[in-house]
């Protein structure tokens, strides 16, 4: 038996295939159920005591030798058809493909991140509100024109229940059950009747900025909001601040940073101008802090907004608000190596 053994070994270290149905027939010939090799496992039953051992080694070693043989053939044309066709088989079955962020969530945490640093916590509050905490707390007067239907949408006709026209209204829910000091910022998605075109949309972010203590200072704005353009733009970064009105601070201005594309020279982006407006800012009026029960004689604050596609636009240099609201795939797909 031992001679048959090494005559069916040397056939299959020397049989060929061309194509993987010669190897599936090699396979079949010797180790299928019905193979020369299974044969010998079926005759190993007559072989004489004082040989089984060495027998059995050998068909046993012998079983191994063709299993490796034949699959050294399979993998040399699996390998062949692979590469032919591009497959790697390292990857996974499906491929997964990475997501990316938004290029509102890319800014809005950025925003966060450098006020964070200043020791801002974030807070935000309902989208659904009613007319105290939008208008009246925020020394909004009853005839001011942002009431009007034109401006905001009203749920049901009602004129008490309103979707929030900005991020002050978490402002005034922070003020109410909070005693200074406070120092918080207020991002969040907000609401108003407008056409939507390539610079404006009924939809929007925001993220506004509250800091109440006692002697705070519009130089302590001024500060707090040039160190955030010089994070955010770049350390060369100039502000300049107008004088402007909002109902609910006094003094108030907007803010201007110097155009990064240009270098303040001018050019298209900046109008020619050499100045971006980014934000509206101000002191607390005393009027505000008063409907929140903190004493305006001996704390003071100052407040600011910006609005987050208009510094996404500026930072990307996006032209069409509008872009996005249509998650579309080609324009969420340049975002893909941002963090």
């Amino acid at each position: 038996m031992l001679e048959k053994i090494k005559a069916l070994q040397d056939e299959i270290k020397n049989a060929v295939t061309s194509t993987m149905e010669e190897v599936e027939e090699l396979r079949i010939k010797y180790i299928s159920k019905k193979g020369s090799i299974s044969q010998l496992f079926d005759d190993f039953k007559n072989v004489p005591a004082e040989q089984k051992k060495d027998i059995g080694k050998a068909i046993n070693d012998l079983k191994c030798f063709a299993l490796e043989k034949i699959n050294v053939l399979k993998e040399k044309f699996e390998s062949a058809v692979d590469s032919e066709s591009g497959t790697d088989l390292t990857k996974p079955g499906e491929p997964i493909k990475l997501g990316t962020r938004h290029p509102l969530s890319l800014v809005r945490n950025e925003i966060i991140n450098i006020f964070g640093r200043l020791g801002f916590t974030v807070a935000e509050g309902p989208e659904i509100e009613d007319d105290w905490h939008v208008f009246s707390a925020l020394n909004f007067a009853p005839e001011h024109p942002a009431r009007d239907m034109q401006d905001t949408f009203f749920i049901e006709k009602n004129p008490d229940v309103l979707l929030r026209t900005h991020t002050s209204s978490v402002q005034i829910r922070v003020m109410e059950r909070t005693q200074p000091p406070i120092r918080a910022i207020f991002p969040g998605r907000v609401f108003r009747n407008e056409a939507i075109s390539a610079r404006s949309h009924c939809i929007f972010h925001q993220i506004e900025g509250l800091y109440v203590d006692e002697n705070v200072s519009f130089a302590d704005m001024k500060q707090t909001l040039l160190h955030f353009a010089r994070e955010f733009f770049g350390e060369n970064t100039q502000i300049r601040l107008r004088p402007s009105y909002f109902p609910f601070t006094e003094p108030s201005a907007e803010m201007d940073v110097s155009c990064s594309i240009c270098g303040g020279k001018g050019c298209n982006i900046c109008k020619y101008s050499g100045w971006l407006e980014i934000l509206g800012c101000g002191m607390v009026d005393p009027n505000v802090l008063d409907a929140c029960n903190i004493d305006s004689k001996k704390y003071t604050g100052f407040a600011f907004g910006m609005g987050i596609e208009r510094i996404a636009m500026l930072r990307y240099g996006i032209k069409d608000i509008r872009h996005f609201f249509e998650n579309d795939i080609r324009f969420l797909k340049q975002f893909e190596s941002a963090i």
